[in-house]
């Protein structure tokens, strides 16, 4: 891809599109001089990122396409495609990623938790393992070896995901509004909506403390926590002092991926 392009990459998840844009590149890690997130199932996402790029100014640019949601990444590649003729469009896939991946079918992982690892191997300390945790609508909490190669790792149910679950699997559970968290909820609920809360967050940061113990065991060296995702600064705090929390992890991978294109 020719690197005198602005790049633009755009991490299309299941609830939520995220939207970077990279102008130079930076050490350890390359990062957004400016983002877009939408929720393309309650706004028509385009229109927005018309508006956006015009504010960028006048310029082709580089994109770099990651999607685990097909429909959502066929109406941003039509709307590409359409109206901002000339760029530079390019899907990627775990063939196009600078990192090894021990696993038997790499082309059914997703690729953001694939992304995020390269980024992650930019931060870490260079002689340790590390543990990658991506809080969002699922949680995956990921091992990458001290030689940066891509384990494998855990996925289980995100906040939100869970809070949709209990009300919609049962009778009298209410289905509760879960704001961004400034400070973590108090333990002892009072009331029912105060209970869900404190099992929903202290049972998430109680998982990911668990699974890097495991990992701690299977590595034979305690990894290095790299963490992003909603919710993400509330854990990081929680977690070890050398948490390493990095907002926009999975779009900094995708622009070192294109900065190696």
């Amino acid at each position: 891809m020719g690197r005198d392009r602005t790049v633009i990459a755009v991490d299309i998840g299941n609830s939520r599109i995220k939207i970077g844009r990279f102008e130079t590149p930076a050490a350890p890690l390359p990062l957004p001089s400016g983002v877009l997130e939408v929720e393309p199932h309650g706004e028509p996402f385009e229109q927005r990122l018309a508006a956006w790029l015009t504010a960028a100014g006048s310029q082709k640019f580089n994109w770099v396409i990651a999607s685990v949601n097909r429909s959502l990444k066929d109406r941003l590649v039509h709307c590409v495609g359409s109206e901002l003729g000339g760029d530079v469009l390019r899907t990627l896939t775990f063939k196009d990623l600078n990192l090894r991946i021990d696993l038997p079918q790499p082309e059914h992982v997703g690729i953001d938790r694939l992304l995020a690892a390269v980024a992650a191997n930019r931060l870490r300390d260079p002689q340790r393992p590390a543990a990658v945790i991506d809080i969002g609508t699922a949680i995956t909490v990921d091992a990458v070896s001290a030689e940066g190669v891509f384990l494998g790792g855990a996925i289980l149910p995100g906040i939100r995901m869970s809070a949709r679950a209990l009300c919609q699997q049962t009778d009298l559970l209410p289905d509760i509004e879960l704001i961004q968290l400034e400070d973590p909820p108090t333990p002892i609920g009072k009331a029912t909506s105060q209970a869900i809360h404190s099992g929903l967050f202290w049972g998430a940061l109680g998982a990911v403390r668990e699974l890097v113990a495991r990992y701690t065991e299977t590595l034979d060296a305690a990894p290095q926590v790299v963490l992003t995702g909603g919710a993400a600064p509330q854990v990081a705090r929680l977690l070890s002092a050398e948490t390493l929390y990095e907002p926009h992890l999975v779009l900094s991978g995708m622009a070192l991926t294109a900065e190696s294109m």
